[in-house]
């Protein structure tokens, strides 16, 4: 059986290149097109591994689903990918424990990374 990965963006473009992307990898894809959205298939679903983008509907949004997927689904492993660094200058170091408080994410991917790396990462993640 695929796995399954939660991809949850409000860029309905990078949403559907990333699910090509990820369905080439050989895993089942679901898509949501914002947090509200994601937060709904979260209920009913639970995927083997989600990505989320970090600024949807709120600046926060990819943490607000982080969160409530590691509350609801703990083993579930959390990809943020972000165009925020790019943006903003501002970084997150998932190696500070004062960030691992409150950031409940695994991995954070800076948006545009190469389909290799994400295959890569993925794996990794899920232990394949």
């Amino acid at each position: 059986m695929k796995k399954i990965i939660l991809i949850v963006d409000d860029d309905s473009d990078y949403l559907f290149q990333l699910k090509l992307k990820v369905e080439r990898f050989g895993f089942e894809v679901v898509t949501a097109d914002g947090q509200r959205e994601g937060e709904k298939v979260i209920e009913s679903l639970k995927p083997d591994l989600a990505i989320f983008d970090l600024m949807m509907e709120n600046e926060d949004s990819g943490f607000i689903l982080s969160y409530k997927i590691k509350k609801k689904y703990p083993d579930v492993p959390v990809i943020l990918a972000t165009a925020v660094t790019a943006e903003t200058g501002m970084s997150f170091d998932l190696s500070e424990n004062s960030n691992r408080s409150w950031i409940k994410a695994d991995l954070f991917l800076d948006k545009g990374i190469r389909a290799d790396q994400l295959e890569k990462e993925i794996k990794k993640l899920l232990k394949l």
